[in-house]
């Protein structure tokens, strides 16, 4: 059974920096991709960022690009998503997905297998 489970979360002011976590149980075939998407009222789920375990490659939503930063920790089962200089629009909940095999650069919530419950993630202006 695949586990994943999301924190870091909270209330920032506009240009603040969180850190959240996303650590993984369970067996997982290796390679795979790990995606962190958000979701804010009204709005659909949308892809932030992706990496893939294999070789650390990803890529983000243009909104975060220089922004952010995804990143894994092998010793730990953690991928983490940095955010930093954040927005107000950058509010909303935040998910991390895992998907078997290589990262779709679409980064379309149907394409992952795997969901964690969600951490909030508020910026004040």
């Amino acid at each position: 059974q695949v586990q994943l489970v999301e924190s870091g979360g909270g209330s920032v002011q506009a240009g603040g920096s969180l850190r959240l976590s996303c650590a993984y149980y369970g067996y997982i075939a290796s390679p795979f991709c790990m995606g962190w998407f958000r979701q804010a009222p009204g709005k659909d789920r949308e892809g932030v960022a992706y990496v893939y375990t294999g070789d650390g490659s990803g890529d983000y939503t243009d909104s975060v690009k220089g922004r952010f930063l995804i990143y894994q920790d092998y010793t730990k089962n953690v991928v983490y998503l940095q955010m930093n200089s954040l927005k107000p629009a950058d509010a909303a909940a935040y998910y991390c997905a895992l998907k078997y095999g290589s990262c779709p650069s679409s980064m379309l919530k149907y394409e992952y297998n795997y969901w964690g419950q969600g951490t909030q993630v508020t910026v004040s202006s």
